[in-house]
């Protein structure tokens, strides 16, 4: 049930971006939303536009259509413990996708050398078509629980914040990262084929010469990877392109709480640059690919080409999420958006582009940003959120499926990892996380995620529940003493060539 005063009071409650950096006085932070255990017969959710179907492996390039005229296959996909059908599972040939049935069978028409299949709450598989075996083959999917870190483009090419991070999946049983690809800031921390990226300024800094080394490393200690990409929160390309950039009613270029500029979803130009970006992304490895700052600034005093209004915002956000998703058909990844966690209280688009129910037709996967911290005016009874977190957490996840009649499986939160700054209320360790978890895991979520800007988490046990574990790190091979000669190069490489990521984070 929504509430009226919740519904009236909500959108200045979202003012607030729920992912705060190094959180100024009024922090932009990020919301997130519960996550829970994957039953092993979970059934996918509903279909979007067109979706990627992710592999067990990492995707190396969209795969392309052999030649010679088009066949038709047939199958059924169902859950590898219990043999029982996976209804509303991606399957792709080539650039093509249809989804499974309520009996998770599926009949797709098209050219290509394998079929790419996926569900949520379960992993991703490519199967050689020369393998199917049989004119109606049946396709296993394991069931799969993500359990995962931030990392920044800094925290992530920092070794010594990045094995911090892979220290805590470690000692809490958890196995994914979402890594920026495209940060807060705009840059892109490898190189990538996209001129535009290039021009305006975005591949300044790139962190790691080797990056498909660097995915291929995490990828074989099992870890479940997941691009952030931010979309329309982009400084480089606003200053770079000016006439593609949010404007004040002044007609300036406008600049958020952080003085950053923003890049105007209602050019299609903001959307291909995005798109391409996450092509790179699924090209080089990742299994996931989420949009976060998908949507519009939440600011009265901007203007964009077209009225706005609800049907337009919505319309624009709704768009683009749809045009991502069915360009990264051919990569077999999962698609995720990030949303504010007022969003599903809100039955008009919060006044930033974002209404629940859209999205999650479009997405895979919805990422409600459930932060405490993030809702300055509670829930329904429950009006000092920080005190709650099990109840902001569980009741946001609950009328997001409530509204949307969409599997629990598809809603995987962001939950809180970091100090709060709106109530007074101190850190958010171990304990606050574990009541987080829990609240998650009952709503029936395929997972959660937990936010820190800095990438500082505690150091104890917060979670010993079962499922996908990364494998521990390789045995380091001893090295062989340096001559003296090595030894004095060694020690002026110490001294001249240290990182400039090392000393910590954005």
């Amino acid at each position: 049930m929504i509430l009226a005063g919740v519904l009236l009071v909500a959108a200045a409650a979202m003012a607030e971006d729920t992912k705060p950096v190094n959180p100024p006085p009024a922090p932009e932070a990020k919301e997130a939303a519960p996550a829970a255990s994957v039953a092993p017969d979970a059934k996918a959710p509903g279909a979007p536009p067109a979706a990627p179907a992710p592999t067990g492996e990492a995707p190396k390039a969209a795969a392309t259509p052999a030649a010679g005229p088009a066949k038709t296959y047939t199958g059924k996909v169902v859950n590898a413990a219990t043999k029982a059908p996976i209804e509303g599972a991606p399957v792709t040939l080539g650039d093509k996708m249809v989804r499974t049935d309520q009996g998770g069978n599926f009949t797709i028409e098209g050219t290509g050398d394998k079929l790419r299949v996926r569900a949520v709450g379960c992993n991703r598989v490519d199967v050689p078509l020369a393998e199917l075996g049989g004119p109606n083959p049946e396709i296993s999917l394991k069931s799969l629980k993500v359990k995962g870190l931030y990392l920044s483009t800094y925290g992530a090419a920092s070794p010594k914040i990045r094995n911090a991070a892979l220290e805590v999946l470690e000692r809490n049983n958890m196995n994914a990262l979402v890594i920026d690809v495209k940060g807060d800031r705009g840059f892109i921390p490898f190189k990538v084929d996209i001129p535009l990226a290039e021009e305006v300024g975005a591949q300044k800094i790139i962190l790691n010469k080797d990056y498909p080394q660097f995915i291929k490393n995490l990828k074989d200690r099992n870890i479940y990877l997941i691009a952030r990409v931010v979309v329309f929160k982009d400084d480089p390309l606003a200053a770079a392109k000016p006439q593609w950039a949010v404007k004040t009613q002044g007609g300036a270029i406008f600049r958020d709480r952080e003085r950053l500029r923003w890049a105007d979803a209602f050019h299609k130009e903001t959307w291909n640059y995005n798109i391409a970006v996450a092509k790179a992304a699924a090209e080089v490895g990742f299994d996931e690919i989420q949009f976060d700052y998908v949507r519009l600034p939440d600011n009265r005093g901007v203007v964009f080409p077209e009225p706005s209004n609800i049907a337009n915002r919505t319309k624009v956000i709704t768009g683009f999420l749809e045009a991502a998703y069915k360009a990264l058909i051919p990569y077999n990844v999962f698609v995720a958006a990030d949303v504010f966690g007022y969003v599903p209280w809100n039955e008009g688009d919060t006044g930033i582009g974002q209404q629940i129910v859209p999205i999650t037709k479009a997405m895979d996967i919805v990422s409600l940003m459930v932060y405490p911290s993030g809702y300055h005016l509670g829930i329904p009874k429950y009006r000092n959120p920080v005190q709650h977190p099990y109840e902001i957490v569980y009741q946001t996840q609950k009328i997001a499926q409530e509204r949307t009649k969409a599997s629990p499986l598809q809603f995987r939160p962001w939950l809180q990892a970091f100090r709060d700054y709106a109530f007074g209320g101190g850190d958010f360790t171990e304990e606050r996380m574990k009541i987080q978890i829990k609240a998650a895991d009952d709503s029936g979520a395929s997972g959660w995620l937990f936010w820190n800007a800095g990438n500082k988490y505690p150091t104890g046990v917060f979670y010993t529940g079962n499922g996908d574990k990364i494998k521990p790190a390789p045995a380091a091979s001893p090295k062989p003493a340096p001559t003296p000669v090595e030894a004095k190069d060694a020690g002026a490489q110490d001294q001249g060539g240290k990182s400039p990521t090392e000393g910590g984070t954005k």
